[in-house]
C-alpha cells in the first residue's frame, strides 16, 4: 500500500512542477519594429494567445496555467518608469517593487497566481514582459522569471 501512495504522491508532484520537469529550451523573441528582445522559454510557453496593445505577442502554457506577454509600445507621454507605473494604479499590496530611471519591476499575488511585470524605458518606447503563473509553483518559476526579466532589451 505504501508503494501506491508513493507513486501517487510522485505523480502529483511531477504534474504540478512541470516547469522544472524537463530542460527548458530557450530562444530569443524579438519585435523587429521596436528592437525589443528577450530570452524566451519556448518549451514552456508553447501556445500563442493573441496580441497585446502596441507590438508583441502573448503566449501561454499548453495547459493554460501560466502566460507571458512580450510587448513594446510608444511612451507617448514621455513618462519616467515611476510616473508610468503610478498611472497604472498598481494594487496597494505589491510584494516586490523596484523602480529606477530606466525600468520598473513589480510583483505580487492575485488569487492563486503570481504576477510579475517588468518594463524598460528607452528611445521613446516602453519594452515589457508580463508573466502570470501558479503561486503554488513559485519556487519552480523563480529561475525562469529571473532569466526572462534580466534578458529584456530595447533599443
Amino acid at each position: 500500500m505504501n508503494w501506491v501512495v508513493s507513486v501517487l504522491v510522485f505523480a502529483l508532484v511531477a504534474s504540478t512542477s512541470a516547469v522544472s520537469a524537463q530542460p527548458v529550451r530557450w530562444t530569443t523573441y524579438s519585435i523587429a519594429q521596436t528592437g525589443t528582445s528577450v530570452d524566451f522559454p519556448a518549451s514552456i510557453f508553447t501556445e500563442e494567445a493573441g496580441r497585446p496593445d502596441g507590438y508583441g505577442q502573448r503566449f501561454r502554457t499548453a495547459d493554460g496555467r501560466a502566460d507571458l506577454t512580450i510587448q513594446a509600445a510608444p511612451n507617448v507621454a514621455n513618462d519616467s518608469p515611476a510616473a508610468f507605473l503610478a498611472k497604472k494604479h498598481p494594487p496597494a499590496r505589491i510584494q516586490y517593487k523596484r523602480t529606477t530611471p530606466r525600468f520598473f519591476a513589480v510583483s505580487s499575488y492575485k488569487a492563486d497566481k503570481v504576477w510579475y511585470n517588468r518594463c524598460n524605458f528607452s528611445s521613446g518606447l516602453i519594452h515589457c514582459v508580463l508573466i502570470n503563473y501558479p503561486a503554488s509553483e513559485e519556487r519552480e518559476w523563480d529561475d525562469v522569471v529571473t532569466r526572462i526579466s534580466l534578458s529584456l532589451r530595447g533599443k
